[in-house]
């Protein structure tokens, strides 16, 4: 019976432990999502480069396929002037397990939303975005 009683109380405990890790990988990762939503909102290529893998891609179809490096992409042009229209922004998502993690997002402008799908993995102890895809859904 100790033995039942160890046993159940050591698998608690992992599990426990383990639930706590991923709580503060989903929060670590929710941090790194937030740099890139925050920094595309204030058009601070500082703050956005924060959340990428210096070779994260960025892909999307449109009339045809594009795929470019994602920072060079995204801070084209900022210059730290935080945009006129009204932007919400919100994480829709983050899907992790150990080292990887997926998460959707939306930028909501006036007129459409951009739908954004990441792929985030802890490299070095940090979480970076290596690669974004999108889609624009246009308001009715």
């Amino acid at each position: 019976m100790k033995n039942i009683v160890l046993t159940l109380t050591l698998l608690t405990m992992g599990i426990s432990t383990e639930m706590k890790a991923q709580q503060t990988d989903v929060q670590a990762i929710e941090k790194t999502l937030n740099y890139y939503l925050t920094g595309f909102k204030n058009n601070d290529a500082v703050t956005l480069s924060k959340a990428f893998h210096p070779t994260a891609t960025m892909k999307w179809s449109g009339e045809n396929y594009k795929e470019v490096n994602a920072i060079e992409a995204l801070t084209k042009g900022m210059d730290g002037t935080p945009k006129k229209e009204k932007i919400f922004t919100r994480v829709v998502s983050i899907n992790a397990t150990r080292n990887a993690a997926s998460a959707q997002l939306e930028i909501e402008f006036p007129t459409f939303t951009y739908i954004d799908f990441m792929h985030v993995l802890k490299i070095d102890g940090n979480w970076k975005i290596v690669s974004k895809i999108f889609t624009k859904r246009e308001k009715e």
